[in-house]
């Protein structure tokens, strides 16, 4: 297993509604409080592409290529939650937060079956919570970055 390859999940803060165009998605309003977006980093270039994400955010890279890519400009990222594993398992993970939380349909998930790689929830603890127990559910070597 190589360890700067895995599985991610973002934690952003929305601090107001918008709607924000949101590529072949068109239009979609999403709401104040905070977002859990899972994806992949099993791809020869790992936990690269969270650095990747950061830069977006900070509005250094300009390039929209996938649906996250029109959110971060408009978010802070609150937390950073990972797995080094060579495991497929974004969707087992996605799924698992997606209880008790507002899915955003069709989000990060052009490539699966899941309903969504992003979820809504309005507290932040709790969402930081269920996040790391789906992680625990399905993975070891669990690392936790917040960023505030």
């Amino acid at each position: 297993m190589q360890p700067d390859k895995g599985i991610y999940t973002l934690v952003l803060q929305m601090s107001e509604t918008a709607t924000i165009a949101t590529g072949r998605l068109g239009n979609i309003c999403y709401q104040r409080g905070y977002y859990a977006y899972t994806g992949s980093a099993r791809a020869k270039s790992g936990f690269s592409r969270i650095r990747r994400h950061i830069d977006v955010a900070k509005s250094i890279n300009k390039t929209r290529h996938w649906h996250i890519d029109y959110l971060l400009p408009k978010t802070t990222i609150q937390a950073i939650i990972t797995t080094s594993t060579e495991k497929d398992l974004e969707c087992q993970i996605s799924n698992c937060i997606r209880k008790k939380t507002t899915p955003i349909t069709g989000f990060g998930c052009t490539d699966c079956r899941c309903l969504s790689h992003l979820h809504h929830h309005t507290d932040q603890s709790k969402l930081i919570e269920r996040t790391l127990n789906a992680y625990r559910r399905y993975a070891d070597n669990i690392h936790q970055w917040e960023i505030f």
